[in-house]
């Protein structure tokens, strides 16, 4: 990693006004405060940062620290772990690990967006990073050798997975912090299956995927 001044300050402006902007949308949308018109907007808006952060892709690879410093790093995680395209995430991920083994950036987002590029192609996630906000509990998305995750979550630096349910139910309980951690939970959408072991309750290379927008 590096802590000189990233190399493109102007896209890393870019990417945290872009990524504050829709944390901020998708916090109302978990606390169910948006109407269908502006649920419409948050999609709108994910997908022209979809679209800005392909162009960069093409232009940079991936925007690591040297580029665009941890903080826009970081942004433009949560933009592509929050794309309405699972082709490009997947094309992310592949640049993003890249960067990892590079020193330029964290390899716990690139266990986020595998994961999730796992989870939209209908496959079973490895690290158990997804979950999925019901009415009644966040469930965790389907998983890979549950007994084996912790080992697996410490490969990538993160905490066991009680430690880290328990962290998200308390942010999303009504008088948690639902933007503190806004790229965890998949709100709505559906799981292929369930698995009560988990669940808890609340009572490679560039490709056409990544080319210029013309």
């Amino acid at each position: 990693m590096t802590t000189d001044e990233p190399q493109r300050p102007d896209l890393a402006r870019e990417l945290i006004a872009r990524a504050t902007e829709s944390a901020a949308h998708r916090a109302k949308r978990v606390r169910d405060q948006l109407d269908a018109v502006q649920l419409g907007q948050g999609r709108h808006t994910d997908h022209a940062n979809t679209k800005v952060l392909r162009r960069i892709l093409a232009e940079h690879d991936w925007p690591g620290h040297r580029l665009v410093g941890p903080d826009a790093a970081r942004a433009a995680w949560s933009i592509a772990l929050h794309s309405d395209e699972p082709d490009f995430q997947r094309a992310a991920a592949t640049l993003l690990g890249r960067a990892v083994q590079a020193g330029d950036a964290l390899v716990q987002h690139w266990a986020h967006l595998h994961d999730r590029t796992l989870i939209t192609s209908g496959r079973d996630q490895e690290y158990g990073t997804q979950l999925l906000l019901r009415a009644d509990g966040i469930e965790l998305c389907p998983l890979r050798a549950p007994k084996s995750v912790d080992a697996r979550r410490a490969t990538v630096g993160l905490p066991p997975i009680a430690v880290a349910l328990k962290t998200v139910h308390r942010r999303y309980t009504p008088y948690g912090s639902a933007d503190e951690a806004p790229t965890v939970v998949l709100a709505g959408g559906r799981v292929k299956k369930r698995n009560p072991k988990f669940s808890t309750s609340r009572s490679h290379g560039r490709n056409s995927t990544l080319r210029k927008d013309r």
